[in-house]
């Protein structure tokens, strides 16, 4: 790839020490705790409380008067639309179908997809995201994901990299009522790229489904994923895509299961929402672009009554801001804003809300890990966890600290983000991010978009609306 990255050292110090901060835990046993200690050894907790005598080797944060959340999960975002961020601003979900996999996608090279999944991943990490799923449909060749996973590996965040379709020149075969199966290079990437999943960077296949394809093809895509072990996760429900009922075709055909995650959920019925939760299936939300898009409402509320508690996602920085404190700020407004409305035009008025800060900080955290089947390791702040969290520093839109969830969910932005650990080891202090060549990042970012903006034959700063073949029209 173009460049030399920064190195970064692979091993935290034996000891942190992060002092004297309010520490809100994401666990229930041990919840929010004022001026308390978060001691970390060999990268993980070992301690949350109070330290009297650190080890003498401790490196030491002082953290009085900051707020210690765990790390941030995004549970779905496709990052290599990040040096194209804003243009979809003002398109609706057939516009963007049109724009992303006819014209777009397919003029990215792995250099592109590089210089985009670098940028998006830190500008995640910069934002207090310390866990990125990254739903990867780009993989228009063994490059391209190569591309991508030396992207993610370089930042040192936690990542999952979401193995996906080409988005090439036969997007339309690709995504209407497809026959191609899911290309067998991931077989490649399982054997010779993440063979485990003990490291920072772990497999998933970003995967079609119903939705998208024949069953036949379905069924082959599970097999190939549950034959190399690793969690699948697919869109379904989304705007007019979820009418063809993916989740009952995936039940008729024994397919579903504990490792899948729905993303969206937003037109599916309420029965297909208790297949999922029957099945021990996960689902991830992106509610602020749900709404602006046209996937339909936000399933928040109905997914709770079924009992799924869904992860969130930002999705597309084309779209919507690129951080989870916006997103949680949508998904809070816009179920509350669904549950007064019916209140009302029941001629009634809601007395108490169902729906917390604390629920929704939840869904950008621990929620975000169990969608994953990553909550032993993160996800909340506990003893033998890996120490994957970040500081907020109240500057006057949090001043005085008076609610420390209310806080980070209502009014925190990435600027409050001070400091973020993953596994132990500071990628983000003092407000900057630690060993980044931030020069060779605008650089590779503006010379990437000026490559993509050219081929496409748009002007960058310039409003500009694809018009929609039949196929991908509503």
């Amino acid at each position: 790839m173009p460049g030399q990255p920064a190195s970064v050292s692979a091993q935290a110090p034996p000891h942190t020490l992060v002092r004297g901060g309010i520490v809100v835990t994401g666990d229930p046993a041990l919840g929010v705790r004022h001026g308390a200690d978060v001691l970390i050894s060999g990268g993980q907790i070992a301690t949350v409380g109070q330290v009297d005598m650190p080890p003498g080797d401790c490196r030491v944060i002082e953290a009085a008067g900051a707020v210690v959340l765990p790390g941030l999960i995004d549970t779905h975002r496709h990052t290599w639309q990040s040096l194209i961020r804003g243009i979809a601003a003002d398109w609706t979900l057939a516009q963007y179908m049109q724009g992303m996999r006819e014209v777009f996608g397919p003029l990215y090279g792995p250099d592109d997809v590089y210089a985009a999944t670098l940028v998006g991943a830190y500008e995640a990490l910069d934002a207090g995201i310390t866990t990125l799923v990254d739903f990867a449909h780009i993989m228009n060749s063994p490059e391209h994901a190569d591309a991508a996973l030396d992207a993610l590996r370089e930042t040192g965040m936690r990542a999952v990299f979401g193995h996906g379709t080409p988005m090439d020149q036969r997007s339309k075969d690709w995504y209407v009522g497809s026959t191609l199966p899911h290309d067998e290079d991931i077989a490649r990437i399982r054997e010779q790229r993440i063979p485990g999943d003990g490291g920072l960077v772990t497999l998933a296949m970003a995967a079609r489904g119903p939705q998208h394809c024949g069953i036949a093809v379905t069924e082959h895509d599970w097999r190939l994923a549950r034959d190399l072990g690793i969690r699948l996760t697919l869109h379904a429900g989304s705007g007019r895509w979820g009418l063809t009922k993916p989740v009952r075709q995936l039940h008729a055909a024994g397919l579903l299961g504990p490792d899948i995650t729905f993303v969206h959920c937003t037109s599916l019925p309420d029965e297909e929402l208790v297949m999922i939760a029957d099945c021990g299936g996960a689902v991830s939300i992106a509610p602020e672009v749900e709404l602006h898009m046209g996937h339909g409402y936000p399933a928040t509320g109905r997914l709770l009554q079924a009992g799924i508690r869904p992860g969130l996602g930002v999705d597309v920085v084309t779209g919507v801001g690129g951080d989870l404190f916006g997103c949680m700020r949508v998904c809070l407004a816009a179920e509350r804003g669904r549950l007064h409305a019916a209140a009302l035009d029941a001629g009634s008025q809601l007395e108490r809300f169902e729906l917390t800060t604390a629920d929704v900080l939840g869904f950008a955290t621990l929620d975000g890990a169990r969608a994953f089947g990553i909550e032993g390791v993160t996800g909340s702040l506990a003893p033998g966890k890996d120490a994957d969290l970040i500081l907020l520093r109240p500057g006057s839109n949090l001043l005085p600290l008076n609610n420390p969830v209310a806080a980070a969910v209502l009014a925190a932005t990435p600027a409050n983000v001070d400091t973020v650990l993953v596994r132990g080891r500071v990628l983000k202090a003092g407000g900057e991010l630690v060993g980044v060549d931030l020069a060779r990042l605008r650089r590779l970012a503006v010379q990437a978009r000026d490559r993509l903006f050219g081929r496409a034959g748009v002007r960058p700063g310039e409003s500009w609306y694809p018009e929609v073949a039949a196929a991908w029209r509503p």
